[in-house]
């Protein structure tokens, strides 16, 4: 994702920067009509020339059965070397499931073992199931298009732009292309508040360009899913049941957490606190944003929906989702990568809630991982050409484990052998998801510090149009914070220098060892407001505050 601490955006790094890199990205289509190239030339003939690809290695049929076979002793040593406690795995080969397995354990405590029934939280993975679940409801409804605004179901939603408000279509929600920067909304949803709270206050939040910019926004599908819900009267976790998961057979598969923790078989999550080292330490409850990452599902109910996709949207030989509504959600709508200044990198895209491109051998590949910093990672990569998919489900902080076996499972199938060392790549790219968040991280404050001001100083409520209300209160000398709906977000504030205090935000963007500025301002010897500075800016890299983590007090 784009941050260094940030849960489920976290993995736009691998579907942009990386996945150019790694060349295992996404579109759609498949060829037909496949034939050798009458000139001798290792190259498949397509139906047109933008269709061809190169040859595999061997036939096809001899490539799978060959990766399918090598995949179990790849698992083993990818979880071994990487110390994620469990994985759940499955791939579809020419409309059926030829491998499901679980391997090593749900939870480290309890050690009991990930079996091809275990559920995972699955993240973003979350978004291409949507988007299925969106074009299952424009092929049952003529009057519900991908290019309806949203406000024509939600007419009470409004973004800080108005002209954005009005035409901002379900489309441009699901490409990412509204401006809502990447993040946004993400750091209400830390702190507590629920999705009703979040979309009314995403008018708060400053745009980036409408519709020439991506900009990777949890909360900007999630309005373009509950559009579609609201269209037809009902919850999100109403629709996607309704509409896939029962059709599909997805007994396992829910948008609810309390459904999810329920479940006698689920995986654990399990942050990452040092090298190869995974602990089961929280529990990530993403209700809030469930169409962009509230998904839990098993691999086997994953492959029931990759079949579905990689049939052109048949469901035992029955058209289920209209093909042209499918192949809508599967075309390239936004420009997700690529180096400028280099014309040998490879553009990558995004369509409806998946990444678009291809293989180095030239064949079309839908993909999507997801990630929360708490401790789950996952990634579903399908080859129409090949009719070919795998999933792979972890119960462990990012570290690329998804990622390599995919690589590794794709470069088999293609060349029968793998062209990178994945297991010793992939877990770079991942290496800094789990580091600590906030200006003051590996800080100790100045030798020559100014004392802080007496503790009833600070003392007050405290107001943002976008946080609400922060009330910091004493005992003992002692100040608390407290953020979200009642207060449920609390922290310590210690002196630092002067009227600048220090707090330890926590959650899925601020992993262990984070640590920020709380900076109090004084007039006329009294404070009037303070910046909290992990709260001023989004989560990700590179983020420029946005004055929303500023307030006023108010008392």
């Amino acid at each position: 994702m784009g941050s260094t601490n940030k849960g489920i955006v976290r993995f736009v790094a691998v579907s942009t920067a990386a996945a150019l890199m790694l060349g295992i990205t996404a579109c759609t289509g498949g060829t037909g009509g496949e034939r050798p190239s009458s000139s001798g030339v290792p190259v498949t003939l397509g139906e047109a020339p933008n269709q061809d690809v190169m040859d595999l290695y061997t036939d096809r049929d001899t490539a799978v059965a060959a990766a399918v076979a090598a995949l179990p002793q790849f698992i083993d040593k990818a979880l071994k070397q990487t110390g994620v406690p469990g994985a759940g795995v499955a791939v579809v080969s020419n409309g059926k499931v030829v491998f499901e397995e679980g391997h090593g354990v749900r939870d480290v405590n309890t050690k009991k073992p990930v079996d091809a029934n275990t559920v995972f939280q699955i993240a973003s993975l979350s978004k291409p199931l949507s988007s299925s679940i969106v074009a299952k409801a424009i092929t049952e409804d003529p009057g519900l298009s991908w290019d309806d605004p949203v406000v024509k179901y939600l007419p009470d939603f409004a973004l800080n732009d108005p002209y954005v408000t009005r035409h901002g279509k379900i489309a441009d929600y699901f490409s990412h292309r509204t401006g809502i920067p990447t993040g946004g909304g993400d750091d209400l949803e830390d702190i507590g508040f629920d999705v009703d709270y979040i979309m009314a206050h995403m008018n708060q939040i400053p745009l980036a360009s409408f519709r020439d910019t991506y900009q990777y926004s949890n909360f900007g599908l999630t309005v373009g899913g509950e559009a579609v819900a609201a269209s037809r009267g009902q919850t999100w976790a109403q629709t996607a049941h309704e509409l896939l998961f029962e059709p599909l057979g997805m007994t396992s598969t829910t948008t609810v957490h309390d459904e999810y923790l329920a479940a006698d078989d689920r995986a654990s999550m399990h942050a990452r606190t040092g090298v190869g080292k995974y602990e089961q330490l929280f529990d990530r409850d993403a209700d809030a944003e469930a169409p962009a990452g509230g998904v839990a599902s098993t691999a086997g109910d994953i492959a029931k929906w990759m079949n579905m996709v990689l049939a052109n949207g048949k469901v035992d030989g029955a058209e289920f989702i209209d093909p042209l509504v499918l192949a809508k959600t599967y075309s390239a709508h936004s420009i997700t990568g690529g180096d400028a200044a280099n014309l040998t990198s490879r553009t990558s895209h995004y369509g409806f809630g998946t990444n678009v491109g291809a293989t180095v051998t030239g064949r079309v590949s839908i993909s999507h991982s997801g990630a929360f910093g708490w401790g789950s990672a996952t990634n579903a990569t399908m080859i129409p050409d090949l009719n070919l998919g795998i999933v792979v489900l972890t119960n462990g902080a990012p570290s690329g484990v998804p990622e390599l076996i995919v690589s590794e499972f794709v470069d088999l199938v293609q060349f029968g052998a793998e062209t990178r060392p994945w297991l010793d790549l992939w877990p770079g790219v991942f290496a800094h998801f789990s580091d600590p968040a906030g200006d003051l991280v590996g800080k100790k404050p100045p030798t020559d510090a100014a004392p802080a001001g007496p503790a009833g100083d600070y003392v007050g409520t405290y107001t943002s149009p976008y946080f609400g209300k922060f009330e910091v209160t004493e005992k003992n000398g002692v100040l608390t914070g407290a953020l979200g709906p009642e207060g449920g977000y609390t922290f310590k504030i210690d002196p630092w220098d002067g009227d600048t205090l220090s707090f330890v935000p926590t959650g899925e963007n601020a992993l262990p060892g984070s640590l920020s500025s709380a900076v109090f301002v004084r007039e006329d010897g009294q404070i009037s407001g303070v910046t909290l500075t992990y709260f001023n800016k989004f989560p990700g890299p590179g983020q420029e505050p946005n004055g929303l983590g500023v307030f006023s007090r108010a008392g």
